[in-house]
């Protein structure tokens, strides 16, 4: 008695609490089939299930997640989440976008391997892992509408959040056998946020002397990726360029219902199929689970059971070589057997303990979820001068002549700040501007010293919000201009 009691207290020490949610459309069936594999193989897994997506929406959860559910979050640390659906209409927030930003999970990371002959593609030797920082640029989903015509959504690049998963990446290459680190950005454009990415990665670089390391234009980088992906090893990039590339690349490989992906940050992880909820397949015993259970094969490596994640893969991989496929990969000539969800799940655990024979297996080492964090350093405070201001209008005077709206700004000043350039979607339109130029109802108005050696203050930007404010203009916002450490921080306008 006392034996079975102490075998029974060894296996609950080992066994790791996860959050799961079954999320919406095809997601009960491919959660249930991957739960049974994860059973089926050993996996020390006590699970606490909550319900997300659609349903919860609709009771007026504006994330698709009640506060119970955070809790349970907050608890185990780990989710292993299937897809969901957001209802159409407005007001609803992106459940992934929500739950990486608010457990900081800074580190989007997506495998994306050919499976030639058994999945076609015309990419046989493809095998590319993509790092995409999870948190800031464009998804910050800050936006504003600020003129009858324009619309703003600000990109917000950091340098902790840069420096954080640069190292992730490099680390990532270090933990799982890579050669070559890449980076994405589109730096010849704009040269401060995705110069900060570029100026970032250049210097991490240097840190891991034994990695190639390159950096491509994001449109260059993108066609040479879909051409020739086998040149590229692990490619680290800005949000936006990730999200994107990252389904790109894993529909190159074959089919993107085949990628998984993690979410990391420092306490918590996330994982998940890339694919979508796939409404009109639920219920039909039809939907390829793959996705997910490349993603729990990721959480189980995470949470350090390594060679259950290596028995499921390989067991996976085997299934695939054996030609046992479901209906979106099935291919006459390749495969030897349809089957549905519980089919292929069943398929992948009579198979574990097998190991593939022309597909390459897999192998996972203790250890590796503490081998790969990223880290930062504190910026060091900069001499911040105040050299000028950009005030934004909201303006239609005079058939929209530029050199009218110039006419009455030059005769406003505060301090050393006079008004000295006039922008339109960035072009400069005053003074000297083309009357080609086709102009918005919105307008950058930049106020500057002539002298950058003798900045001003906010009180000269107050003054000049005033004075302008009096003339009845219609000011939308206003953006310091500032030098860091005496370097220019901020862009000049297109044609300056």
């Amino acid at each position: 008695m006392y034996l079975i009691l102490s075998v029974e207290l060894i296996n609950q020490q080992i066994m790791t609490k996860i959050t799961v949610a079954k999320g919406d459309g095809i997601g009960p069936e491919i959660m249930d089939a991957t739960l049974k594999i994860l059973q089926a193989a050993g996996a020390k897994l006590e699970i606490e299930p909550i319900e997300i997506g659609e349903k919860v929406y609709l009771d007026g959860h504006k994330s698709g997640i009640a506060p119970e559910s955070w809790e349970s979050l907050r608890r185990t640390k780990v989710f292993l989440k299937a897809p969901i659906t957001t209802p159409q209409g407005g007001g609803f927030k992106s459940l992934n976008v929500t739950t990486r930003k608010t457990l900081g999970l800074y580190a989007n990371v997506r495998p994306c391997k050919s499976y030639h002959p058994y999945v076609a593609t015309k990419h046989p030797v493809m095998d590319v892992v993509i790092i995409r920082e999870n948190e800031e640029d464009l998804y910050a989903g800050i936006e504003h509408q600020q003129t009858d015509e324009v619309t703003q959504c600000l990109k917000l690049i950091t340098k902790p959040g840069t420096e954080k998963i640069i190292r992730f990446a490099f680390e990532y290459a270090k933990a799982y056998g890579r050669k070559k680190v890449a980076c994405f950005t589109k730096d010849n454009i704009m040269k401060l946020t995705d110069g900060l990415f570029h100026k970032m990665f250049d210097e991490i670089a240097k840190e891991y002397p034994e990695f190639e390391s390159e950096h491509w234009i994001v449109d260059i980088g993108a066609a040479k990726l879909a051409d020739t992906p086998e040149n590229f090893d692990l490619i680290v990039m800005p949000n936006l360029y990730g999200d994107i590339l990252s389904d790109v690349a894993a529909q190159i490989t074959g089919s993107v219902g085949l990628g998984g992906s993690a979410n990391i940050g420092a306490e918590y992880a996330m994982f998940e199929a890339i694919h979508g909820s796939a409404p009109k397949r639920a219920g039909q015993d039809l939907a390829n689970p793959s996705g997910l259970l490349l993603g729990a094969i990721q959480m189980l490596v995470y949470i350090n059971q390594p060679k259950v994640a290596e028995r499921v893969h390989n067991a996976w991989l085997k299934t695939l070589e054996d030609g046992v496929h479901t209906y979106d990969l099935y291919k006459e000539n390749v495969s030897k057997e349809k089957v549905g969800t519980s089919g292929f799940a069943d398929a992948v655990i009579s198979r574990l303990g097998q190991r593939p024979q022309k597909l390459e297996a897999v192998h996972y080492d203790e250890g590796l979820n503490h081998q790969v964090q990223g880290s930062y350093s504190k910026a060091v405070p900069a001499k911040k001068d105040l050299v000028g201001v950009d005030i934004f209008l909201h303006w239609n005077g005079e058939d929209r002549d530029p050199n009218v709206l110039g006419e009455i700004l030059s005769k406003i000043t505060s301090g050393p700040f006079k008004n000295n350039l006039i922008t339109n979607r960035g072009v400069k339109v005053y003074p000297d501007g083309l009357p080609e130029t086709f102009c918005t109802d919105h307008w950058r108005c930049r106020f500057t010293s002539e002298n950058m050696d003798l900045p001003g203050d906010y009180k000269n930007v107050i003054a000049l919000s005033q004075r302008i404010s009096d003339l009845g203009l219609d000011i939308i916002k206003t953006e310091n201009l500032c030098r860091f450490d005496g370097e220019r921080a901020f862009s000049l306008g297109q044609g300056q």
